[in-house]
């Protein structure tokens, strides 16, 4: 299967002209290793939220510090706002950056912080900017306390506002959240968000948390060992992965061999609907939620499995049977009665999706 990072960078169709385009991005950090980041292409729009999103060690934090210009790439080019930097400095790329970490200096205020990165403005202009972005983040009223004194979400926002109060282009997202505890990751991912619409600014989030990079992202990436293995809407890379590994690192999944005539495919759970036309052999990709539970039936004992595993998370339930030698993962309601070693059928209800060819 194509990776997409041979394509050249695309937008959304109705998009404005991209505000960062990079093209063939490549990184070795020496001659003997294979490259961190390999032939990387991608574009996003103003005000858009694009996410690099793959497991630790595939390099998208790399890829983050080259567009930043924090590492030299090999090969490959940046365009911020249609202008090529691939060779400039950091401070002349007109980009704004959110370490993990969030990088605030300790010793100076809300205030000086924003106002640290605005030195191409003296006086009142700097005074009215560093108010109106702390305005905007909501923390006009913690301006003199020091970044200790803020809880985790405001810090956040503070390293937020000192990203966008230059007027960068984009903001680049390094793991921005993965500090936070859970009941405030939401809220802050939240907030974010509606900030980065609010100021127009386009921004690429990295991170290897998938629920974040679903709910948080216009458009995403997965990235699998220094290459983009597919780019899309979260919705369309949910529902229509391309490879196996962007099916099962995005979401649970369940991978069948089947073979394929046209619209249907012939697999161990029966005669299956494929979202696309196929032929021959192939593997298909079928999520938890297309699968259902059911009392057996004695003129189908084909499809009868056995229930290994209940996970109740309060709002559903995931099963995991065996059919024959194969075990599967299916998401039922949180009412559906099924216990582990009761003998159930195995019901389809959604179409699979053609993820490979079946070797």
């Amino acid at each position: 299967m194509n990776a997409l990072n041979t394509e050249r960078p695309t937008v959304p169709s109705t998009a404005l002209p991209p505000v960062l385009q990079v093209q063939g991005l490549s990184k070795r950090f020496h001659p003997s290793l294979p490259p961190v980041v390999d032939q990387v292409s991608f574009a996003v729009g103003p005000s858009e939220v694009f996410a690099l999103l793959g497991p630790s060690g595939c390099g998208k934090t790399t890829t983050l510090r080259l567009i930043a210009g924090f590492e030299r790439a090999n090969q490959g080019q940046v365009w911020i706002a249609g202008r090529e930097v691939t060779r400039c400095p950091v401070e002349q790329r007109g980009i704004g950056f959110v370490f993990q970490d969030y990088a605030l200096f300790p010793h100076l205020s809300v205030y000086d912080n924003v106002a640290f990165g605005l030195r191409h403005l003296r006086g009142r202009a700097r005074k009215e900017r560093v108010e109106e972005v702390l305005g905007l983040v909501g923390l006009t009223v913690f301006k003199d306390r020091k970044p200790g004194e803020l809880s985790g979400g405001q810090q956040q926002r503070v390293a937020l506002a000192r990203a966008i109060a230059p007027g960068p282009k984009v903001v680049l997202l390094d793991e921005p959240f993965s500090s936070l505890d859970a009941a405030l990751r939401q809220a802050t991912r939240d907030e974010v968000r509606a900030l980065l619409k609010q100021a127009g600014i386009g921004a690429v989030l990295v991170t290897h948390d998938q629920e974040e990079a679903l709910s948080f992202a216009d458009r995403l990436a997965v990235m699998r060992a220094g290459r983009l293995e597919q780019i899309g809407t979260p919705e369309e890379v949910y529902h229509r992965p391309r490879t196996p590994f962007v099916a099962q690192f995005l979401g649970r999944t369940n991978l069948i061999p089947g073979e394929a005539k046209g619209l249907e495919a012939e697999t161990p759970l029966g005669r299956i609907a494929l979202v696309e036309e196929a032929h021959g052999p192939v593997l298909l990709s079928l999520r938890p939620e297309g699968l259902g539970l059911a009392a057996p039936l004695k003129h189908l004992p084909q499809l009868e499995a056995t229930v290994l595993t209940r996970e109740f998370k309060g709002h559903d339930l995931t099963y995991r049977v065996r059919l024959g030698e194969r075990e599967l993962l299916v998401q039922e309601s949180p009412e559906s009665p099924f216990r582990p070693g009761e003998r159930v059928r195995l019901v389809v209800r959604a179409r699979a999706v053609v993820v490979g060819r079946n070797k």
